[in-house]
């Protein structure tokens, strides 16, 4: 399907001076103005907003700032995720050379859970805690902000997440825990006009907001937006506004003076001699930051972000990358796994997935949810026995507000909370049948929701890629979330030679031919092997496909959705397309 937004594109045709694809490009993202395409292509942290338009900024910065100054005890509660990891960086790095007197406490994924604990509450007090500073959490510990003002501590709440709500008779009461200050811009009341942040998004604008209410220059602090960055590309907020531009800002920083502790991970990664973009964040650094809250604790993470000992930081690297490496073999065996189970019982009609399976590893249930999702074009929850009940991840698709729809079904749930791409619960065994019951009569999804749509921005015939258009499209980067890279899609190709490359050659290069008789242009997939393999051998048959492999010449025409890019090889410049999704 083409993405056709001709309002925005003819708006946006007769005020800049831009290439035509570049103007669908930036329509297809919902710019509509001079303005706007300028923010987005060429925004700086100058243009950001300022962060005491949040409501309870000034009260939370006031009271952080009264207690460095009377060198009251405060305690930093974080999350155990890359975004919870990250926002407790900022602020720890931000209170700590403040000259406060700080420490920050992350909970145990299995023992205490997501968010504030009660009896953590209790002990804390007992330990002198007089300020708590929540970051990516808070926004749904009522009880927990209750016990904590009753035990004579100062709370207050940097969060991002939704804000939960009760439904009576329809009408929808936000529910707000009782802090001393909730600074949370999803408010209904907050003014700040971007809704978006990540956890470490609002944890960067209060630590700025604090460093200049105390007199203090934000520029001696650039290198938080490090943090900022990787914690917005790993917790999958949308790479628009002021997203965009932490992003860009947190890249250029790690590409030229990188934190002690993430040059160490970058060296153990084995990403030393590369150019640090949004990927090596979402798939590489950030997932080796996230391995230590599933396997062990995310103190190891926080404490690599804070040191400025070298061979603590080079040590701390080498047990990240170890954990990750953990992880991804219990996250491919408990895949295969839950995989299996669903086949033998999946039915077509249910247009939600829920699965109980104990043997899944708490911490990437939610890993196992999104890829389960990503094969069936399905809302996913999988569930695993917890230390007290089962607990488990769920993972959504565009059109289905996870956060929403556990909440009609809240009374068989324990506990819940996320956001609408994503949430985590807990629930007593006797409830699961009742629970999926619930989400499949409830389902808004229709039969053609789930049928997967894969949206180009533009017809584009190959003989038309060059460096240039390489060059204007690589200007809308970062990508991600609400600005994926930019597909393409050509028709009728005549496929000359295949290549099949890998350790299990599943990765197939193409060679095909130009239309216009000068030469050829390569392309190459990494994941449509069996895709292609079907589709080959129904159309000329299996001989012919060992023939294919055995020699690699080909005669036959493919459609293609792609992306161009360079590929740079012993000093070679060659333009080649990045295949997304083929059809022979």
């Amino acid at each position: 399907m083409v993405i056709n937004k001709k309002n925005e594109f003819d708006m946006l045709k007769s005020e800049i001076d831009l290439d035509l694809l570049t103007i669908r490009l930036l329509a297809n993202r919902g710019i509509r103005n001079k303005e706007e395409a300028s923010l987005f292509l060429n925004g700086t942290v100058d243009d950001l907003e300022d962060g005491i338009v949040m409501k309870d900024m000034k009260k939370g910065v006031d009271i952080v700032k009264e207690g460095i100054e009377k060198q009251e005890k405060i305690i930093i509660y974080g999350d155990y995720d890359c975004d919870g990891v990250c926002s407790t960086t900022i602020l720890y790095k931000t209170l700590e050379s403040l000259g406060a007197k700080v420490s920050y406490y992350i909970p145990n994924r299995e023992d205490e859970g997501y968010g504030i604990n009660s009896n953590r509450i209790r002990k804390l007090s007992e330990e002198g805690t007089e300020i708590i500073l929540t970051c990516d959490n808070g926004i749904s510990a009522m009880e927990q902000v209750d016990l904590a003002k009753e035990l004579g501590m100062r709370v207050v709440i940097t969060d991002h997440h939704d804000i939960p709500y009760r439904d009576e008779n329809g009408v929808r009461e936000f529910l707000i825990p009782k802090a001393d200050a909730v600074i949370n811009p999803k408010q209904e009341d907050c003014a700040y006009p971007f809704k978006e942040l990540c956890g470490a998004g609002v944890a960067l604008k209060f630590a700025k907001c604090l460093i200049e209410e105390i007199g203090r220059s934000f520029d001696d602090y650039n290198e938080l937006y490090q943090y900022a960055a990787i914690a917005t590309v790993c917790d999958v907020v949308g790479l628009l506004g002021e997203n965009r531009i932490i992003l860009k800002e947190g890249l250029r920083i790690i590409n030229k003076n990188p934190n002690m502790g993430l040059k160490a991970l970058i060296k153990e990664t084995a990403l030393e001699d590369k150019v640090i973009g949004e990927y090596h964040f979402g798939f590489i650094l950030g997932p080796t930051i996230n391995a230590t809250g599933r396997l062990e604790t995310a103190d190891l993470s926080v404490d690599l972000l804070i040191t400025k000992d070298e061979n603590k930081a080079l040590e701390l690297a080498k047990k990240l990358y170890s954990l990750n490496k953990l992880r991804q073999d219990l996250t491919s065996e408990s895949v295969e796994r839950v995989m299996e189970k669903i086949e033998k019982e999946f039915n077509e009609k249910e247009r939600v997935i829920l699965v109980y399976d104990g043997e899944v590893h708490e911490s990437i249930a939610g890993i196992v949810a999104g890829r389960v999702r990503q094969r069936y074009n399905r809302p996913t929850i999988i569930l695993t026995r917890g230390k007290d009940m089962p607990k488990g991840s769920g993972r959504s698709i565009e059109g289905y507000n996870m956060f929403e729809e556990l909440n009609k079904s809240k009374q068989y749930i324990e506990k819940f909370g996320g956001h609408p791409m994503a949430a985590g619960l807990s629930i007593k065994e006797e409830n699961i049948p009742l629970l999926k019951e619930s989400l499949i009569k409830n389902c808004p999804l229709s039969s053609e929701d789930i049928i997967p749509v894969i949206r180009i921005d533009s017809p584009l015939p190959i003989e038309k890629v060059n460096e240039r258009l390489i060059h204007n499209l690589e200007k809308l980067r970062p990508f991600g979330k609400e600005n994926s890279s930019p597909l393409l899609a050509a028709k009728g190709l005549r496929v000359t030679r295949m290549f099949f490359m890998g350790r299990d050659k599943t990765f197939i290069k193409f060679r095909f031919e130009n239309l216009n008789g000068k030469g050829f242009i390569e392309g190459i997939n990494f994941d449509k092997y069996e895709d292609f393999k079907e589709g080959f051998i129904d159309r000329f048959g299996e001989e012919s496909f060992l023939k294919l492999i055995d020699d690699g010449y080909a005669n036959f025409n493919m459609d293609i959705i792609y992306y161009p890019s360079i590929n740079e090889y012993k000093g070679n410049r060659t333009v080649q397309l990045n295949i997304k999704n083929l059809r022979i």
